[in-house]
């Protein structure tokens, strides 16, 4: 996780401040060869960018998206990168069911620790609809399961990774619709179906790289015909946040967004 920015300095400059492991952590990044600030307004050089608008999870991509990713890889062509549809081979039904998994463990996990520090059973009335539906989820699960779940997800991790041999950058939508109202992803009032179909509209194309661990951003090129920001995604090899900000900043000089405002509604 990171944060959201005006700017590809800020970016650079926050991530700075906050990079690197904690004392013990069990995984972590390669160490960056300097700061990344310094990578803004670098030369990326030629990129190898492979595209695609087809999400691994077979979830249909609302128009407008599907023209936001043509358009920032016709704009990252202009600026002499290399462009070629591609991506990961993904078994996404494989994907989903080892990823339940960890959300289910692991909520199940958090909430009785709450308890335990509450000194009582939490109630479905101390959490969100949906984070109770996944502790629930949880408590069914086995060590088997949770286990078979984390070798499904460093499988994947594995695939991501060879893929990037290939390829140095991979452009995709950010989301599969357009910006939601508010509270169309509220985790409390929502049935939990409603808001998980919900959900599967935002992260069909992100939620690869937080089980691969591979760095990717979001990147505000495109704008819908009613004037709300359109993301597409970048992600890069594991450790090579430094070609993303190099690229950010290419194409912020390039197509800059830092000034524009959606109307208001």
């Amino acid at each position: 996780m990171h944060a959201v920015t005006r700017s590809v300095r800020d970016s650079a400059t926050l991530l700075d401040a906050t990079a690197g492991p904690d004392m013990g952590d069990p995984y972590w990044a390669p160490p960056p060869s300097g700061p990344y600030l310094a990578e803004v307004g670098a030369d990326p050089g030629q990129l190898r960018i492979a595209f695609t608008t087809k999400a691994w999870s077979g979830h249909p991509v609302d128009p407008e998206c599907v023209t936001a990713v043509s358009q920032a890889a016709k704009l990252c062509e202009n600026l002499g990168h290399s462009m070629e549809e591609a991506s990961p081979v993904i078994d996404e039904e494989l994907h989903n069911w080892a990823r339940r998994i960890v959300i289910g463990a692991n909520t199940r996990a958090t909430l009785e620790a709450r308890g335990k520090a509450l000194g009582r059973e939490p109630k479905p009335e101390d959490v969100e609809t949906y984070t109770w539906a996944a502790a629930e989820s949880g408590r069914q699960l086995t060590a088997s399961d949770y286990a078979g779940a984390i070798r499904v997800l460093h499988q994947i991790g594995r695939i991501v990774g060879r893929f990037f041999t290939r390829y140095d950058v991979l452009l995709t939508p950010t989301m599969c619709e357009r910006p939601y109202k508010l509270g169309v992803l509220s985790m409390t009032g929502n049935h939990p179906q409603t808001y998980l179909r919900a959900l599967l509209g935002t992260i069909a194309f992100t939620s690869l790289f937080n089980t691969s661990g591979n760095p990717a951003m979001s990147v505000p090129l495109h704008w819908s015909t009613d004037g709300l920001p359109i993301g597409v995604q970048f992600a890069a090899s594991c450790g090579d946040e430094a070609t993303l900000f190099r690229l950010a900043a290419q194409l912020e000089a390039a197509q800059p967004w830092a000034d524009r405002r959606p109307p208001r509604l």
